[in-house]
């Protein structure tokens, strides 16, 4: 699971950071509106922490344009304004959790694993892709119509690459979504599934581009 946590307070974040990876999650810091906008443009995430007091903008705003960009993110805003019309405001405002400072990293880590199964279990429909459809759940998978057999990691490989929406996504983060961090995996454990695919859907199934990753050949339909 990979989050995107946007807090200024670099102490703070430290903390956050290393709570949330003893409990299984990649996180990817940054300390500005700015710097997370450009973040959830480059990579896709599982969910967002997001400080309301930051140093260009603020959090409500920020909040506002990344709905836009992707409406169907986990949020949770974690902020030291405790008022409760200023929770109110948040969870109106787009937010799918509100926590106040201080805080404890077990909750926390709870309710980010609490936001990303409700929002895994939303997105279990089948995904549609030029000539292929696969059902994340069941693992099933068609091409052209016909079945087709395909590993639980080959599934879930597939149904990364659809997320990204037609984004680039590397092979560091695919192969960290495959595996989680704790997992001892072989270098070549990407490239196997890769290849694997390819041979039964086709060399158009996945795309390759040096420097920026792999991304499916077929965009997903809505």
């Amino acid at each position: 699971m990979r989050v995107l946590l946007v807090e200024d307070d670099e102490l703070i974040g430290k903390g956050i950071v290393a709570g949330l990876r003893e409990h299984g999650m990649a996180v990817h810091h940054v300390h500005s509106a700015q710097e997370a906008e450009h973040a959830q443009k480059e990579e896709a995430f599982h969910a967002l922490v997001l400080d309301l007091g930051l140093p260009d903008r603020d959090g409500m705003d920020l909040l506002v344009s990344i709905r836009a960009f992707e409406p169907r993110l986990p949020v949770l805003i974690l902020s030291a304004r405790d008022a409760t019309e200023h929770r109110i405001k948040g969870l109106r405002g787009g937010a799918d959790d509100y926590m106040t400072k201080p805080f404890d990293l077990r909750e926390l880590s709870a309710r980010l694993h609490a936001l990303i199964r409700r929002a895994q279990g939303r997105a279990a429909q089948v995904i549609v892709a030029g000539p292929l459809r696969v059902d994340p759940e069941s693992g099933l998978a068609w091409l052209n119509g016909a079945a087709i057999t395909l590993s639980r990691r080959e599934v879930d490989l597939l149904t990364h690459l659809a997320g990204a929406d037609g984004r680039w996504t590397s092979p560091d983060l695919l192969t960290e979504r495959l595996y989680g961090l704790g997992e001892d995996i072989g270098g070549n454990a990407l490239n196997v599934h890769i290849h694997n695919i390819r041979r039964k859907l086709g060399m158009e199934a996945i795309e390759t581009a040096r420097g920026l990753g792999y991304r499916l050949g077929w965009r997903s339909e809505a």
